[in-house]
């Protein structure tokens, strides 16, 4: 097995033993039996690390820092673009279907899954929007596009299947800016 293969091995195990929180590049490194230096080496962070260790096609830190980069003005309707664009093509959507199914399927899987949202992907954008209940609105937009995700690529609800990424920018758009910039509409 050659270096990296066995460092994401090493991580795998990892995730899955101690959650994605308690998992730690040295960890992983002790584990695999190499200098931490070399972890670093082949992956730019936790997260892509764990991205590599579930097949995610993508590096999410790097697309929350092109979401994060417009500031706090409009940065729902980025988010939802964003998203949405991970996930229409085809080789990517197999992918992170079988890994949305694992975690309604695995309570380990979705440890795993809820502490990485939470931590590095609306987490990040919530804190980075400066709201004081920052925890609660990544919750909130990411039960959101979780959401949207199942009805549109898993269950394939009528309607959501249908409708242009554009159109789904547009609609969703706001309430993710609510949730993470604006706050709630208070009536009159």
């Amino acid at each position: 097995m050659d270096t990296r293969a066995a460092i994401v091995d090493a991580a795998r195990k990892s995730f899955a033993a101690r959650g994605y929180d308690k998992t730690s590049m040295r960890g992983v490194a002790r584990e695999a039996g190499v200098d931490p230096a070399l972890v670093h080496h082949y992956f730019d962070g936790k997260a892509a690390l764990f991205a590599e260790t579930m097949a995610v096609p993508v590096n999410p830190a790097e697309l929350i820092e092109r979401v994060l980069e417009g500031g706090t003005e409009r940065l729902g309707w980025r988010l939802v673009e964003t998203f949405l664009t991970v996930w229409e093509p085809p080789e990517r959507r197999e992918a992170l279907v079988a890994l949305v199914r694992s975690a309604m399927t695995s309570e380990e899987a979705a440890r795993m899954l809820r502490e990485f949202l939470g931590r590095e992907v609306f987490g990040r954008l919530a804190s980075a929007a400066g709201a004081e209940d920052a925890q609660l609105r990544g919750a909130l937009a990411a039960s959101q596009m979780i959401g949207v995700v199942i009805a549109r690529y898993v269950v394939r609800v009528p309607g959501l299947t249908d409708a242009s990424r554009g159109e789904l920018v547009e609609r969703l758009g706001p309430v993710l800016q609510g949730y993470l910039v604006d706050g709630p509409v208070r009536p009159e």
